[in-house]
């Protein structure tokens, strides 16, 4: 595949972790016999010829211009982790399954495959069934042919992630999972090179379009991962004509998706281009009965997808600037972040000035967890004795979270109780933490222990040693704000802080390395259940996802026995227990949710901000007259 390509650095990094949820109760994906009365219901990728809307697609003339607030990383799916970069695998490339559009709670419905997985009995069998005749885009790599979607491109897909070499932050998602896969990493590891071409036990190819799955213990999530934008489609010819040392394909994205990346500018600037010859897909989605549901129903159903025929997507990284680009028109679907919110809204309704301009506002609350974590291998901060303890705790205590959340957010959050964030199945609305904020009781506490204040009104270890604590946090203003509100925590209980500022891609790679002692870290939902979350503190996760480097035994056990567990109320109590003993050890402080608000301009049809997909450009459209 053949992209313009060419290079613009930019100093500043800052991309969110992924992948959205809230406001929406996705029922377990136990999966049984009462998902295929589904199938028949997931119109959105079963074409029908004879509506006059499907004549006409992907026109040139219609083109969405939006923007990234921070610049994208690459778009090889087994490597991206930014919000970003998989903006643009969402819509290059295809998984087996993805979201409902407009459906609440939220839906899975088939994507490539053709209807949704026959499963076992006891769980642990899935049998996935492909449509035929989907094709890659045309590349060099396939030497003039043209290529079809076959499940082999799924299996090699899935090795990927686990490729050692590869060393894909994604690897959790199937790691013990299939039977014989674990064995296959484990001869990678030794030999220094994974063998694509070894059977495996628990991966079966029936036909070209027909894969089984066998699994090492029911998983009741499968089909939300394999919505995951990580385990999209490539092409093995694509990876190994295009790969670097590593054997990523970060820059030459080649999918069977509705667009292709036809220009990128690093940095700076994307284009995509409708695909012609993408397949009939029609949109046909099922609408609520609220008016805005019903309003895009009307104005969506039975055009073929996608019908916008260009996207641009431009890297603004200045708040203030995105801003006035979509006043001035220059942008015609722009997300509005708690900063610049007061000046387009108030009390979460757009200003009168907006609404007589014909702007839209689509607004829901993140699937997201804000959470504060000490890194339980510093030498100061961590560990598990009582005055380490002590000393997280009180610190944590000595945080107002709401504060924070007026202060850096604009008053855009809410305050969070629970590991699992609303609208995630395992939220609790009625829990309440043992941590709140109480800094008269976290000053007593740390007298208690031996934190005793000197002259300076700082305090020191309980051998007497001066310490400090060092926050890390990003470059960008918003960066900024969060270090002044956790110097004034930290103030308050007498504890230097000295505040280590970092390109959010550096954060990442120091984090992943446990070499951070403290930071803010926000985690949106891959899949919106309460699995995505409780597994952050898992301690095999530790340089996955486990950002704050924590093993508690007792969390450990009760986490794999989750695993055997369907959505429902035994999981749900050992949900509390986890969630209780990750609040004795304070190992992390639950922070907030953020409002997710999109703006679009008037000539922006059909836009609804979905709680899971990354973007929508694939199911809105352009009035050109407007």
């Amino acid at each position: 595949m053949r992209i313009k390509l060419s290079f613009h650095v930019n100093k500043t990094y800052f991309f969110m972790l992924k992948i959205k949820t809230v406001g929406l109760l996705l029922a377990s994906m136990a999966l049984t016999s009462t998902l295929a009365a589904t199938n028949d219901a997931s119109a959105q990728t079963t074409p029908t010829a004879n509506n006059s809307n499907t004549a006409t697609f992907a026109d040139p003339e219609k083109v969405l211009r939006t923007i990234f607030p921070v610049a994208e990383t690459g778009f090889d799916p087994a490597a991206a982790r930014d919000i970003y970069s998989n903006s643009i695998i969402e819509v290059v490339f295809e998984r087996l399954y993805g979201y409902d559009y407009l459906a609440s709670p939220a839906k899975i419905i088939p994507e490539a495959a053709d209807g949704l997985p026959e499963i076992s009995a006891d769980g642990k069998t899935y049998t996935i069934k492909l449509k035929k005749g989907i094709y890659f885009s045309q590349d060099d790599a396939f030497k003039g042919k043209k290529r079809e979607l076959t499940v082999n491109d799924y299996v090699y897909s899935i090795k990927r992630l686990m490729d050692p070499r590869i060393a894909s932050s994604h690897s959790w998602l199937f790691e013990g999972k299939i039977i014989g896969l674990d064995s296959i990493v484990a001869q990678a590891k030794k030999s220094g090179k994974f063998d694509y071409d070894a059977k495996i036990a628990g991966i079966e190819v029936l036909d070209k379009y027909t894969l089984r799955l066998h699994l090492t213990r029911p998983d009741f999530n499968l089909s939300m991962i394999l919505a995951y934008t990580a385990t999209s489609a490539v092409a093995r010819e694509v990876i190994e004509q295009y790969r670097d040392l590593q054997g990523l394909a970060m820059a030459n994205p080649v999918g069977t998706g509705p667009y292709k990346l036809s220009e990128w500018v690093r940095g700076s600037k994307m284009i995509l281009d409708a695909k012609s010859d993408y397949r009939l897909v029609e949109w046909n989605f099922e609408p609520g009965s609220n008016a805005e549901d019903q309003r895009i129903n009307a104005a969506m159903k039975g055009k073929r997808i996608p019908q916008i025929g260009k996207i641009i997507v431009t890297d603004i990284l200045e708040d203030q600037s995105r801003l006035l680009a979509f006043q001035k028109d220059e942008i015609d679907l722009f997300q509005l972040y708690g900063g610049l919110a007061p000046q387009v809204m108030r009390d979460g309704k757009l200003k009168p000035e907006f609404l007589k301009k014909g702007i839209h506002l689509s607004r829901i609350v993140d699937p997201e967890l804000i959470v504060y974590y000490w890194n339980m291998r510093d030498p100061i901060f961590g560990g598990f004795s009582k005055e380490k303890i002590a000393l997280r705790r009180a610190i944590a205590m000595a945080h107002n979270v709401d504060n924070e959340i007026k202060i850096v957010e604009n008053g855009e959050a809410i305050a969070l109780q629970y590991l699992i964030p609303p609208g995630v199945v395992g939220h609790d609305p009625d829990y309440r933490s043992s941590i709140q904020y109480d800094p008269v009781a976290a000053n007593a506490l740390l007298d208690k222990f031996g934190y005793k204040k000197g002259a300076d009104g700082y305090r020191t270890l309980p051998d007497g040693k001066p310490f400090q604590i060092n926050y890390t946090s990003q470059t960008e203003s918003r960066g900024h704000l969060q270090a002044e509100v956790w110097k004034k925590t930290y103030d308050s209980v007498g504890i230097r802080m000295n505040v280590d500022f970092r390109p959010f891609a550096e954060i990442l790679k120091a984090e992943k390395d446990c070499q951070l002692t403290q930071r803010i870290s926000p985690w949106l939902a891959d899949y919106p259940d309460g699995d995505n979350f409780m597994q952050l503190f898992y301690g095999a996760n530790i340089h996955l996802n486990n950002a704050g480097c924590v093993a508690i035994p007792e969390y450990d056990k009760l986490y794999e026995e989750t695993q055997k567990l369907p959505a429902g109320p035994e999981r749900d109590l050992l949900y509390h227990k986890m969630v209780r003993i990750m609040e004795v050890y304070s190992a992390q402080r639950i922070g907030y949710a953020r409002y997710y608000n999109m703006l679009s301009q008037a000539r922006v049809i059909g836009h609804k901000k979905h709680p899971i997909m990354h973007t929508e450009w694939m199911y809105i459209d352009i009035d050109k007259n407007k």
